[in-house]
């Protein structure tokens, strides 16, 4: 995306879709709040300056499965390091869905380990309240109960999405032993108690 009206262009066109803020925001990988003032902006309706995000596109990868690959035997490689400095295993890498996927099912692949998938509450289809939507794990593949686990997403923005998933897999019994995630908006070294690390971590120095 090159400027914030093509950022509001974007964003008009997947509500239009019938996407809601939650896959919006994955989509453009930006905040929810972000979404928000996109789309009220695109209405006419705000008047608020921009919050401060950075809108990370990631599709040149993300449309090569050459590319991902290789990512992901980075983001593998990072992991084994971090693994072993902290002497913990790995036994099912949960991805979050929808773009920590990919790289999840390939990081499994290269760790020998299960694969798991969490559906945030951000992207659940729901009339609760955001505050009292959960998220959940796919039933289609791996449990988590009494097994240690790492969690793999694209990006971190506000770490929300991260601090559901923490917070899920620990009341299912699982031991979740780090967070990997290509590119750290945040730039935060710990989620929920749990270590992140990324392949890059995005700083603001204003």
């Amino acid at each position: 995306m090159k400027n914030i009206e093509s950022l509001i262009k974007r964003a008009t066109e997947l509500k239009a879709k019938g996407l809601v803020e939650g896959h919006i925001s994955e989509e453009l990988n930006v905040s929810s709040d972000t979404v928000t003032w996109l789309l009220t902006h695109a209405e006419k309706s705000s008047t608020a300056p921009g919050p401060k995000d950075i809108s990370v596109d990631w599709s040149m990868i993300g449309k090569s499965a050459f590319r991902l690959s290789h990512i992901s035997e980075a983001l593998s490689d990072l992991l084994y390091e971090t693994l072993d400095a902290t002497e913990v295993g790995v036994d099912v890498v949960v991805g979050i869905a929808l773009s920590g996927v990919p790289l999840a099912s390939m990081v499994a692949n290269d760790l020998a380990a299960e694969l798991a998938v969490y559906m945030p509450s951000k992207q659940m289809l729901t009339k609760e309240p955001a505050k009292n939507a959960r998220g959940t794990l796919s039933a289609n593949f791996s449990d988590v109960k009494d097994k240690e686990c790492i969690i793999i997403d694209d990006v971190v923005t506000s770490g929300s999405t991260l601090e559901e998933t923490v917070e899920y897999l620990d009341e299912h019994g699982a031991k979740i032993n780090a967070i990997a995630v290509l590119i750290d908006k945040k730039g935060t070294d710990e989620i929920a108690g749990v270590p992140v690390v990324s392949l890059l971590k995005v700083i603001r120095v204003n």
